[in-house]
């Protein structure tokens, strides 16, 4: 459908282009006037002396300034104008394929489209963002997700453009992408809303039924009216039945489906206490006699409702894996064309396109370099921690970066084509093989039925003989006595509640299942770059003369290279005068310092150079690659002078760590990416067997070494990268930590925030307390409904009496989880001694 929006005249005008100084470095730490947090340094005005993070700030601001001048008009804060490089990506918004792909016609003519907004920092961004339509004519309605972080915008296409709202949104100092996967996104969020309603109004009449019983039980002690009495017993009846048709229907199908397969889940037994408790209630209503039920039947639907609602949260898991795609690789591509560079979808790039991809930006598709060299980042694609040279005719990847200088680069394959799309497909097929956790609750299910109902049948009989009213009664206390409401919210309740703890500890638990999973001991698979190290190059070790080391620090520090950052950052060095500088894509670096010829590099770029090496440097260097460390000579005047071993340090925490999980009957073993050398050397600071070390693993190769591994037991994986996420996917359980991909995110179990592998213990040994707070539940849970079932079968407590304790069991599985002490108190470590 070709969709047509205002014409040029009749939008706002384009943004000037932005000077290209940016702020002095001075301004570089800049507070926001308004709310204290740092300015961003491209939304610096220099000179300016208010500085503001976001334009919600600047408008707030603005507006307190008028309050404070009663009314008055006061001159107004200078808004940061377009940097060129950003208002040539915008232009993507103008694109007739953006318009197709992207932007919605609603019934009414109005059109909507949704942006992926960058720089939401506060609330008043928020603010801003939403009153849209006050700054621009033509936008009707704008609502923003603040979650994730995506602008629905509804907007006259007479009036205004896409092109427009992003240019305005963009001088307010947002960065406006296309969002993408909206129609999966809207599913997801109509479900949610299904969930939520029907929480909500189990709530709602769970709570007006208990008005109605309060009232009740009142009149058994003070009197009531007769027709009162018969009023409040319907009202509560209807709102009852209610609870049980709507919210409460759930139980009710999915009982039947089980039934249906000739299988039992936990529904059934409940679905038969509910349906006889509401049938009892309804038939007492009817004829005047006896207790409804009702007020204790619709607040167990609302307090099963919401252990459903959490277990609904997990399968969030397979969702989320669906837009992985759109996490690793950049929304946008500067295309290629006679007429200049234009900015595109990277989703509708062609094999044949031919593709820009500046210093620091994201591959857009999988392709081969026509021109330019430069140094890529594959690490989250590969676990290669070292930046490969590339240039013309070399391949390249998706979701790589660029660290160096410009590249052409012609597509080869784009969207799910390429390496990353098929990474994620290793994951959604991964997520969708992996089946539910069958907890303990689920494997008695049968048991339990079968055990109610025969003992139903022999309450029957055996009271059979005192009549027939005698018998039902009897019967009927023992069914709703012991639903079993407890087993269905032990293991929700005592894992929701350890997953809150976590939280505020920073591990984030997608599905109560992960806890169970982890306290069977099995595998742990660890990737070595960024989990059991640091994820960057340090100077690990140097010999040679001090002053060497001083002058090739000088040197780096004029490179953005990871290795000349690391050999910046560990020598002094002041500031001397450096010049003539020239640096080599895989080689190293030479220049001037203080008018000193100085050269960095490795052994064979220095030795191009003229450069003499003395046996000694080279046999320290091939000692340093060796051990896994990569070595880097310093020449001084064309002799060397030094060298220097730079590695991926290891984590201060991984040695306890590792003991610790092997103390709990663990078996762990490093699955890395990275150059078996360098794999080799981690494992021996760490006491790993040669066994239990595999590096070059491709992350196929990762995937298929866990699920070779989980035939035999539980497995876990923990990582950071996406060569990482179809291992997380594979395994039982998939830990993310911190500083890891978005895409290593969606598709792990849990996510830890906080740097370091002893979070992890933690989260290891989380899941042995919450397994043990579970089985003290259903044992509470097994002996209450054991009591109560004697009693009711001796009769010796009515249908009345059996609605009163049907709740017990509840407060007894929520009285336990609350106890429980899963995660450490923030602020109060753990004793070493509650390890064990």
């Amino acid at each position: 459908m070709q969709l047509s929006f205002a014409p040029p005249s009749a939008r706002p005008p384009a943004p000037p282009p932005r000077p290209a100084a940016v702020a002095p470095a001075r301004e570089a730490d800049a507070a926001c006037t308004h709310c204290g947090l740092p300015v961003p340094p491209g939304l610096i005005t220099p000179g300016a002396d208010e500085q503001f993070c976001c334009g919600g700030c600047r408008a707030l601001s603005t507006i307190a300034r008028r309050l404070r001048d009663g009314g008055r008009a006061s001159p107004p804060v200078p808004r940061p104008v377009l940097d060129p490089s950003l208002a040539r990506g915008l232009a993507v918004f103008d694109e007739p394929v953006f318009a197709e792909r992207s932007v919605m016609t609603r019934p009414d003519g109005l059109l909507e489209f949704e942006l992926a907004i960058d720089g939401i920092t506060c609330v008043p961004c928020v603010w801003q963002l939403e009153r849209l339509h006050v700054a621009l004519p033509g936008v009707i309605e704008a609502r923003l997700n603040a979650r994730l972080a995506v602008l629905k915008v509804t907007f006259d296409p007479a009036r205004t453009s896409p092109g427009a709202i992003a240019r305005e949104i963009a001088s307010w100092g947002y960065t406006p992408l296309p969002a993408k996967d909206r129609a999966s996104r809207g599913r997801r969020q109509a479900e949610d809303r299904r969930m939520l309603v029907r929480l909500g109004v189990a709530g709602a009449l769970a709570g007006n039924i208990m008005i109605f019983a309060f009232a009740l039980y009142g009149g058994e002690f003070g009197g009531i009216d007769p027709a009162h009495e018969h009023l409040f017993r319907w009202l509560s009846t209807i709102l009852g039945v209610t609870a049980l048709a709507w919210p409460g229907s759930v139980f009710f199908r999915s009982a039947l489906a089980a039934l249906k397969t000739r299988s039992v889940n936990l529904d059934v037994p409940i679905a038969l206490a509910l349906a006889v408790g509401a049938v009892a209630g309804v038939v007492n209503t009817v004829l005047a006699r006896g207790e409804s039920y009702f007020d204790s039947l619709a607040p167990l639907v609302f307090l099963l409702l919401v252990g459903r609602f959490i277990q609904h949260r997990r399968q969030r898991h397979a969702a989320d894996a669906v837009e992985l795609l759109f996490s690793l690789t950049p929304s946008t591509a500067v295309l290629v064309t006679p007429d200049g560079p234009r900015t595109v979808p990277a989703d509708s790039l062609e094999p044949g396109d031919r593709v820009e991809v500046l210093a620091g930006d994201s591959l857009p598709a999988d392709g081969t370099i026509v021109s330019g060299r430069s140094s890529i980042d594959q690490s989250l694609l590969t676990g290669e921690s070292a930046p490969l040279s590339s240039g013309p005719g070399d391949a390249v990847l998706a979701g790589t970066v660029n660290l160096a200088s410009p590249l052409i680069v012609e597509v080869s394959r784009a969207g799910r084509l390429t390496r990353a799309g098929q990474l994620m497909r290793l994951v959604e097929e991964a997520s969708a093989r992996k089946p539910d956790i069958v907890h303990f609750t689920d494997r008695v299910a049968r048991a339990f039925l079968l055990g109610i109902i025969a003992l139903a049948a022999l309450t029957v009989a055996l009271w059979l003989p005192a009549g027939t009213a005698a018998a039902v009664d009897a019967a009927s206390s023992l069914l709703i006595v012991t639903c079993p409401c407890a087993l269905g919210i032990a293991v929700p309740l005592v894992m929701a509640i350890a997953g809150g703890r976590g939280a505020a500890l920073g591990t984030l638990v997608k599905g109560s299942d992960v806890f169970e999973r982890l306290a069977r001991p099995g595998v742990v698979f660890l990737d070595k770059t960024g989990t059991i190290t640091q994820g960057r190059l340090e100077a690990v070790e140097h010999l040679g003369d001090p002053d060497a080391l001083a002058l090739a620090a000088a040197l780096e520090a004029h490179s953005t290279h990871p290795a000349a950052r690391a050999v910046a950052a560990a020598f002094p060095h002041g500031d001397p005068p450096v010049s003539d500088i020239t640096q080599t894509l895989g080689g190293g670096i030479q220049g001037a310092v203080s008018d000193r010829p100085v050269a960095v590099g490795t052994e064979a770029y220095l030795a191009s150079l003229g450069v003499t090496i003395d046996p000694r440097t080279t046999d320290a260097a091939r000692d340093m690659a060796r051990r896994g460390v990569s070595p880097v000579i310093v020449s001084v005047g064309g002799v060397a002078r030094a060298i220097i071993g730079l590695a991926d340090p290891i984590r201060p925490d991984a040695r306890d760590a590792i003991d610790r999980l092997r103390a709990w009957g663990w078996r762990p073993r490093i699955l890395s990416g990275d150059h078996p050398g360098v794999v080799s050397r981690v494992g021996r600071a760490l006491g790993f067997e040669p066994l239990d070390l595999i590096g070059g693993a491709s992350p196929e190769d990762k995937a298929r070494a866990v699920r070779d591994a989980a035939v035999l037991g539980p497995v876990a994986m923990i990582g950071d990268g996406v060569n990482d996420a179809p291992a997380l996917a594979s395994a039982t359980v998939g830990i993310a930590v911190h500083g890891g991909a978005e895409a290593s995110l969606a598709a792990a179990d849990a996510y830890i925030s906080r740097p370091g592998l002893a979070p992890v213990v933690e989260l290891f040994d989380a899941g042995r307390r919450s397994m043990r707070a579970v089985r003290w539940t259903l044992a509470g849970s097994l002996v209450y409904n054991l009591t109560a079932a004697g009693l009711a079968v001796a009769g010796l407590i009515t249908p009345m009496i059996a609605a009163i304790l049907m709740p017990l069991s509840s407060l007894t599985v929520l009285t336990i989880a609350v106890r429980a002490r899963t995660f450490p108190t923030p602020g109060r470590p753990r004793r070493a001694s509650s390890w064990k």
